[in-house]
């Protein structure tokens, strides 16, 4: 999870360079939640959020269904 949402961050930014993403792992009751925290320049904070956040939706929607595939489940968080 953590290739594909570093590939997507850098397609939408001015500097791909400073695009960090990190994954840690939650242990609840019965199951395990990845997050995935996505870290990018102050300058390039309004393109991954996009109008209204569409953007940061649609990413979490694409790594979503990239994780039900694997039957995981996952969160993005992004941080500045």
């Amino acid at each position: 999870m953590k290739e594909l949402v570093k590939i997507i961050a850098c397609a939408l930014v001015d500097h791909p360079e400073e695009v960090v993403v990190s994954e840690t792992v939650e242990k609840e009751e019965d199951r395990e939640t990845i997050v995935v925290h996505l870290t990018v320049n102050a300058d390039d904070m309004g393109k991954v959020i996009g109008k209204q956040g569409r953007i940061a939706k649609a990413l979490r929607t694409v790594v979503k269904a990239a994780a039900s595939r694997e039957d995981k489940r996952v969160v993005v968080e992004i941080q500045q």
